[in-house]
């Protein structure tokens, strides 16, 4: 008889679906000796999250997060709330000896996300950062070429993440679906939300970020905020792009924004080494592209490798080769590689925990340093 993993989840919005989505599904595609538990869900507005509840299988609901946490037919809990709130219910979970499963980004800043570390790495919790992009079939095939040595030596790492939802002065800062856009809610702005993920990916691929030199920008510099229904300063990045090298010697650039008007997710990474380069866009996520310099020169060029065979990461899982997985799937396979190391917790872990999201978190802080201060900054290692 499998082990049940009952997950109880704080925040119904966006990633709370594509979190419950991971639930329902991971059973029916992997095989592991847990199985996944819709226990019960929080929110604060009880019509809502029992909508929820009933909509994608809790057994149960709650409106208070730490009657929730102190529950004892709770193992995990999965944080979907805003930054600010992270760390204070993490701490709970501890104390609750909960599991965690925590949205990006770890905290609100690196000391923050210190003191959540330290803690959890006490307890001997499991924990897991939803740093969900590597865990696409084409990324983490990127990762494995890499890894392999295939490209040699590694020069330049780039990648964006571009959005265009906020350029109307119009649009409000604070409450429920404008949050990011509210520095004491969100910590920051593109910086954390968007370039975490940039980051997280780039880490993992490539190694530790060792220096940055970082320039940001908020072109609104005042918003009306739903809370107060009077206009007060933004303080959030609304934009930004940096510098950066990396451990092992390769150079890289990094930027996002949401003023870049006709992109809704443009996240695209590129590699380029001594013999290969990779190639990645989430608009068209099951490719990877791949160029060889070691083939014939009248045969060279850029190829296309469609990521969905059974020798593909995660995709012998699901359909025949050819058909296509989406974004929802990175957070299925997340939850599987988690399971995994609960099966067998001495084998190699194969998911962001709170200590490597504490490194993506570093990095993020320096960005912020160096655009302030116009410096290069060095990254602290976790």
């Amino acid at each position: 008889m499998k082990k049940q993993l009952r997950i109880g989840l704080i925040g119904y919005g966006f990633m709370g679906r594509t979190h419950s989505n991971a639930y329902s599904q991971v059973g029916h595609f992997f095989d592991s000796n847990h199985e996944v538990v819709r226990q019960s869900v929080c929110g604060r507005d009880e019509a809502k999250v029992k909508a929820f509840a009933e909509k994608w299988g809790y057994k149960s609901y709650e409106t208070d997060w730490k009657k929730l946490v102190a529950r004892e037919d709770i193992d995990a809990i999965d944080i979907c709330t805003p930054n600010d709130s992270h760390a204070e219910i993490a701490l709970e979970c501890i104390k609750h000896g909960k599991m965690i499963l925590c949205e990006k980004p770890l905290a609100l800043d690196g000391k923050q996300g210190e003191e959540m570390v330290k803690a959890v790495e006490a307890s001997g919790l499991p924990n897991l950062v939803w740093y969900n992009y590597r865990f696409l079939p084409a990324v983490s095939h990127a990762k494995n070429i890499v890894a392999a040595g295939e490209l040699g030596r590694v020069f330049h790492y780039r990648a964006n993440f571009l959005q265009d939802w906020t350029i109307s002065e119009e649009l409000p800062q604070g409450g429920a679906g404008l949050w990011r856009l509210d520095a004491a809610a969100a910590g920051s702005g593109v910086t954390g939300d968007l370039l975490a993920h940039c980051i997280d990916t780039a880490r993992w691929i490539n190694g530790d970020i060792v220096s940055v030199s970082a320039m940001t920008e908020t072109f609104i510099k005042e918003r009306v905020h739903t809370a107060t229904g009077e206009k007060q300063a933004v303080t959030i990045d609304d934009a930004c792009a940096f510098l950066a090298r990396f451990e092992n010697g390769s150079l890289a650039i990094f930027e996002s924004t949401r003023y870049a008007r006709g992109h809704k997710a443009l996240y695209t990474f590129e590699i380029n080494g001594e013999h290969k380069s990779l190639f990645w866009d989430l608009h068209d996520l099951n490719r990877l592209s791949y160029f060889d310099h070691g083939v014939p020169g009248d045969r060279r060029g850029w190829s296309n490798i469609h990521c969905s065979d059974g020798d593909h990461p995660y995709a012998g899982n699901w359909w025949v080769p050819g058909l296509c997985l989406g974004y929802e799937h990175s957070f299925i396979h997340e939850m599987a590689e988690f399971l995994k190391s609960l099966d067998d917790p001495k084998a190699e872990k194969r998911y962001p925990d709170f200590r490597h999201a504490l490194g993506t978190q570093y990095v993020c802080d320096a960005v912020l340093e160096s655009a302030k201060t116009g410096q290069w900054v060095n990254v602290k290692k976790a």
